[in-house]
């Protein structure tokens, strides 16, 4: 058959070879995905590992990400998603119900506390909050269903008692989620964290951060163990129409070899900046789990045996600098953008009034403005240097 011009740019009668080797996997972009025949349409089913049947559940390029992405985090399946916080969307609206219980670390990333909270609201489900370094306020009813952990917490950065809390959980038969964006499953495994070989059910970690690497790609992953608990998962996930450009997954593929050599890099560089933060008097306090001073370091030592840490380190102004001069001293920085999220080559600063965020009592927070340093790709020694420079324009 001799096809028209037009219809042969469509159904080209010549394709060149669809497979070579090469080090970066190919690129598929696909909504519509082409049955060979009835038998390959009908022969399918959506529980299969690799359902290749409509664009938004799931592609070679997005199969190969998620596959990556579980191997780092110890896991054996991944569903990706739009961001971290739709990930976390992803697993509350799976499993809460009018009545459910659902606990919650008072430090916990707060749009994933804002989105609790509309759950509330709206359809009934009961926010609990504790206190993520002292197992005992954790206290399910007969209505706990889920309970959050985040290592390390967001903005003051304490390391939860993982141990306990998840002993804790497990013998209610509560589901353990844990927000592992900060760990990216590279300081510990949760799936395997304890000579006990505890393990969380499901890991959900915003690639946006290391995996990507670069501060321009948003992206979010949720990593099970449990085949069952995957499937409710991804039936929630299709349900949703949730899914993710395959431009954006090749972009995350190919920055996950040099990921952990980042996260190294910038582990190592945040701990020089942890120990000239606190020679400086203007802070109350310096805040990260592997300084030995912090109130959950022993947390963080007996879960991290890499002793590795995410690039990120907060600081508490005495009292007597108030939210002007700390406003003062993060426009006088030059290296440290100012900006949400971290893991990007750039240093970035946010400021944070604990007063706003926090519900339960903080004894072992010193008050003040405090501010988040994320460490990027520089030099440290200039990291320092343009925060003391920052810290002249305000000194009294």
């Amino acid at each position: 058959m001799k096809l028209k011009p037009q219809t042969a740019l469509i159904h080209s009668p010549r394709q060149a070879p669809q497979y070579i080797h090469t080090v970066q996997p190919p690129l598929f972009r696909a909504s519509t995905i082409i049955f060979e025949n009835t038998d390959a349409l009908f022969n399918r089913h959506w529980t299969d590992d690799y359902d290749y049947s409509y664009g938004t559940h799931g592609t070679p390029t997005t199969f190969t990400l998620g596959d990556n992405i579980a191997k780092i985090e110890g896991g054996q399946y991944c569903l990706l998603t739009p961001s971290g916080l739709s990930a976390i969307n992803l697993v509350n609206s799976c499993f809460l119900s009018h009545g459910d219980e659902v606990w919650v670390a008072d430090n916990i990333y707060g749009p994933n506390m804002e989105h609790l909270r509309n759950l509330e609201q709206r359809y009934g489900i009961i926010v609990k909050v504790y206190d993520p370094i002292c197992a005992d306020s954790f206290q399910p009813s007969e209505q706990a269903k889920l309970i959050w952990l985040e290592a390390a917490g967001s903005v003051t950065l304490e390391f939860p008692d993982l141990i306990n809390l998840v002993k804790k959980a497990k013998a209610k038969n509560i589901l353990v989620a844990l927000d592992n964006t900060w760990g990216a499953g590279l300081a510990f495994n949760a799936f395997d964290f304890s000579q006990e070989h505890l393990a969380v059910d499901i890991s959900i970690h915003a690639l946006t951060k290391y995996p990507s690497g670069g501060g321009d790609i948003l992206m979010g992953s949720v990593v099970t163990q449990d085949r069952a608990l995957h499937h409710q998962l991804y039936r929630m996930h299709a349900i949703q129409g949730i899914s993710i450009s395959g431009d954006d997954a090749a972009q995350v593929q190919r920055s996950l070899a040099s990921m952990q050599l980042r996260y190294q890099h910038q582990s190592q560089s945040t701990l020089k900046l942890l120990n000239w933060l606190k020679q400086q008097a203007v802070f109350a306090q310096v805040l990260h789990p592997a300084d030995p001073d912090n109130v959950s370091h022993a947390y963080w030592k007996e879960t991290c045996e890499t002793q590795q840490s995410a690039g990120l380190v907060s600081v508490i102004f005495k009292s007597e600098f108030d939210l002007a001069a700390v406003r003062k001293f993060c426009d006088q920085l030059q290296l440290f953008k100012l900006g949400f999220s971290w893991g990007g080559p750039v240093s970035l600063v946010m400021l944070y009034q604990l007063d706003q965020m926090r519900q339960l009592e903080r004894p072992h927070l010193q008050q003040g403005i405090l501010v988040r340093f994320c460490i990027g790709l520089e030099d440290p020694e200039d990291l320092i240097y343009d925060i003391q420079t920052a810290l002249q324009a305000i000194s009294i």
